[in-house]
């Protein structure tokens, strides 16, 4: 039996089934075309910059004033050690400094005084070396006698022991001082003034300060606690420089390049995108940097497909909301083309 346009049952079939074979030719090239555009992963999480705090010097903890998840800003105090100990070390250098000062200057005294006792020595031993030549010569002429030469041979010889023993004297107190001929005249008060300036220094390292923006986590010290130089005391996240860490097979990114298009969704926030765009691939797969690399030339070969890493910036916008945090699971789509 025909209908009013003239088709039987098996006519009306026909065109349902014709139709049907055209949509669906349709919707597979579609999503040939759109997949082949677009290459996808859900092995990929929000990454940030995070900076460990940690004391550099020895001492008991004072004051904490921070707590877990606080968000901080550069430069904000975040914990103080007690700092009685390094008081008490920058006064002692303060005096020590002093007191190289003071004995430098009676130093300096003792080497003008031994300065002049040489002088006094050369001129003793002058006056005994004319009084040898002299007797020599009355000698010969048999004035004196033998003795009494003797006797000013070795007043001349006492003298010139005398300017070298005074002479050593004042070197030593020069070398002492630090005046021998490559010294300097302040070596001892530049020293103890490196010292002065250590013990301020390590006065100042009882106060921590964030070294940059961002969140505590990880807080692990209490008021009263000791704590070692290169303990980690807290850590510090900075959420307003993430991004996002996408593994993608090798096969994938035949295509990728950096500067092209991400849309990505968080497991937290369904149903909302966000943007970014690639940034860089990383130089080489997960595995080649893992703590034991795989040794592919020792024993049986099963081919693995790598993933490699893949940078990708994160819009702005996202980032001012601070609604993202570090670890978060991500399926970003990278528009290929």
């Amino acid at each position: 039996m025909l209908d009013k346009n003239g088709l039987d049952k098996n006519g009306k079939a026909g065109v349902i089934f014709l139709v049907l074979i055209i949509v669906g030719c349709s919707g597979g090239i579609w999503w040939w075309t759109y997949s082949r555009n677009r290459v996808s992963t859900d092995d990929a999480f929000v990454d940030s910059h995070s900076f460990t705090v940690s004391p550099r010097v020895p001492g008991r903890v004072l004051d904490v004033f921070v707590n877990d998840n606080r968000q901080v800003k550069k430069g904000e105090l975040l914990l103080a050690l007690d700092p009685s100990d390094y008081e008490v070390q920058v006064k002692e250098a303060e005096a020590s400094l002093l007191m190289a000062k003071n004995e430098t200057s009676g130093e300096y005294a003792q080497i003008e005084v031994a300065k002049a006792g040489v002088d006094q020595a050369k001129v003793a031993f002058e006056q005994a070396r004319l009084d040898l030549k002299r007797g020599q010569s009355l000698y010969e002429k048999e004035v004196i006698p033998k003795e009494q030469l003797d006797r000013l041979s070795t007043a001349c010889k006492v003298a010139e022991a005398k300017v070298d023993e005074i002479q050593g004297r004042l070197n030593r107190e020069e070398a002492n001082l630090g005046l021998a001929k490559n010294g300097s005249k302040e070596a001892k008060i530049a020293q103890r003034e490196a010292k002065l300036a250590q013990a301020k220094l390590n006065l100042s390292h009882t106060k921590i300060y964030a070294t940059s923006d961002g969140y505590i986590t990880k807080k692990t010290v209490e008021p009263g606690n000791f704590v070692q130089p290169g303990q980690a005391l807290m850590s510090i996240v900075d959420l307003g420089n993430i991004w996002i860490t996408a593994n993608f097979k090798e096969s994938q990114l035949t295509d990728v390049k950096p500067g092209q298009n991400v849309e990505f969704e968080v497991d937290t926030f369904p149903g909302k995108r966000f943007k970014g765009k690639v940034d860089s691939l990383m130089a080489g797969t997960g595995s080649a940097f893992a703590l034991l690399p795989p040794e592919n030339a020792s024993g049986n070969f099963v081919k693995v497909v790598q993933r490699i890493p893949v940078k990708i910036v994160i819009d702005s916008a996202a980032q001012t909301e601070h609604i993202l945090r570090v670890g978060m699971s991500v399926v970003p789509t990278i528009l290929t083309r």
